[in-house]
């Protein structure tokens, strides 16, 4: 069995009894998550980084206007030049688009022609291509169906009165009608089987330049053709 002694030598928390009456240690009670949740204060605020910023730039001297270095702002990018065009088709789409050079109404769905009996049938190209000379020319714009006839049977009577042949109708696209182009249609249909198709030699839709797909060149013969006609004509 120990001694007692041996207990006594070996008592390390002896004297902690003493140690915490003499200080005044005050422990309370908080709770970890809710101090860990607070913010510090000890964490400096933008103020305090702004009054450091200028304490610290306080001894700082600003440079002379000569030795100043002045940042301008880039300056306003110009529009590029035109490419270059690359080849002879390149140069063709360009006239195209600015000037409508090189558009042909004949390639279009929209273009119609013909040609009476007796004719060449090249006779309604050489009418598109413009180796007839226009000699008087009726607008149907704004017209109605009935307007349009009286007038172009008015206009028909006047050109063959005064000998004219190469004429120039001009009806529109009829783009805002619902289905056909209501007036392009009828001239269609006067010329090819009204009263007045057999004084038509030919005729074709006309050139950019003087309407396209919204106008109809006309090209009237001397005199009308007869039945008799067609046979002599036939029988040679």
């Amino acid at each position: 069995m120990p001694s007692p002694d041996r207990f006594d030598r070996n008592r390390p928390f002896k004297d902690l009894k003493k140690l915490l009456q003499s200080r005044s240690i005050v422990l309370e009670d908080t709770d970890p998550v809710e101090s860990a949740a607070r913010p510090s204060t000890d964490s400096p605020s933008p103020d305090d980084d702004n009054r450091l910023f200028e304490k610290e730039m306080s001894d700082v001297m600003p440079l002379r206007s000569k030795n100043r270095t002045v940042a301008h702002p880039d300056p306003p990018l110009s529009p590029s030049p035109p490419e270059p065009l690359d080849s002879e088709s390149d140069r063709r789409l360009r006239e195209l688009i600015h000037n409508g050079r090189g558009f042909r109404v004949s390639d279009t769905s929209e273009y119609m022609e013909g040609t009476g009996p007796c004719v060449p049938p090249n006779m309604a190209a050489r009418l598109h291509n413009g180796e007839f000379a226009i000699q008087a020319h009726l607008d149907l714009h704004g017209k109605t169906s009935a307007q349009a006839e009286e007038s172009f049977g008015e206009f028909m009577k006047d050109a063959r009165r005064s000998g004219k042949q190469g004429l120039l109708v001009i009806h529109g696209r009829g783009l805002s009608s619902k289905e056909k182009p209501v007036l392009k249609e009828k001239v269609h249909h006067w010329l090819t089987r009204g009263p007045w198709r057999k004084w038509v030699a030919a005729f074709s839709s006309a050139r950019l330049c003087d309407g396209g797909a919204g106008a109809t060149y006309i090209l009237l013969r001397n005199r009308p053709l007869t039945r008799r006609f067609k046979k002599g004509r036939r029988s040679r």
